[in-house]
């Protein structure tokens, strides 16, 4: 579903992504970790069709994101790190504007926009202006908004800031749930216990460059540590790179 193939971005000053490659099957859950300024957030604004890559190629179910990136859109929907929102409209107005913008069928749109709300615990707030919502709210609006469409690959960079407890274990249960119905879905996270927990891979990034990815198995062997948990494996790579 997702296939970045030597993708660099260079603004000349910096390369904040060199010559990644990786792959993320359908029913996949890949989690993406690194330090700050390692590169995550621009690669998913590559994925998304923000920004260009300066070389390589983002193929997104068999489409070439450069040569056709309307069609290649259509298929996923994105959750940034700084979400805008249109804090005057009600819940449900902004799920209606996001399905217009994605021309979601007019018919379905309505129990497409309840069955969300209800999913992610807004339908009480759902007549209310998005500006009286909590950042918790707000954040799990957003994801709902980006599944608006019903997307085969679901790409997320830090889904779980400012959520409470109950809502980070019901947004991994929409993921896994989502997963089990074959979307793929991309997440970078700084939460090392909850890529640990949800991810079937995890790829390790820094300054740029991809240092390991694999199942929790391969990156203990990457990093020549035995069972240890994410974070200290994470901490080795990074500290050998």
């Amino acid at each position: 579903m997702i296939d970045l193939i030597n993708i660099t971005k260079d603004y000349g000053t910096t390369i904040a992504v060199n010559n990644l490659n990786l792959h993320v099957a359908s029913g996949d859950i890949y989690g993406f970790i690194g330090p700050n300024g390692a590169g995550k957030t621009t690669t998913i604004r590559m994925m998304g069709g923000i920004i260009e890559p300066s070389s390589g190629s983002i193929i997104i179910d068999g489409i070439d994101m450069k040569e056709n990136p309307v069609a290649a859109k259509k298929i996923i929907g994105v959750v940034p790190d700084r979400p805008f929102l249109y804090e005057k409209l009600t819940g449900a107005e902004f799920l209606k504007f996001i399905a217009d913008i994605y021309e979601v069928d007019a018919k379905s749109v309505r129990q497409r926009s309840d069955d969300l709300l209800r999913q992610f615990a807004l339908w009480d707030w759902a007549n209310e202006i998005i500006e009286a919502y909590s950042h918790g709210m707000k954040q799990r609006l957003i994801i709902a908004a980006a599944l608006m469409h019903d997307p085969k690959i679901l790409v997320v960079d830090e889904p779980m800031v400012g959520l409470d407890p109950s809502a980070v274990r019901m947004v991994k249960d929409i993921f896994k749930d989502l997963a089990s119905k074959n979307v793929a879905i991309f997440v970078s996270t700084h939460t090392l216990s909850i890529a640990e927990d949800m991810c079937d891979r995890i790829g390790v990034i820094h300054k740029g460059n991809l240092v390991a990815q694999g199942t929790m198995d391969e990156l203990n062997s990457a990093a020549q540590t035995q069972k240890a948990r994410l974070e200290e494996v994470f901490l080795t790579l990074i500290h050998e790179a």
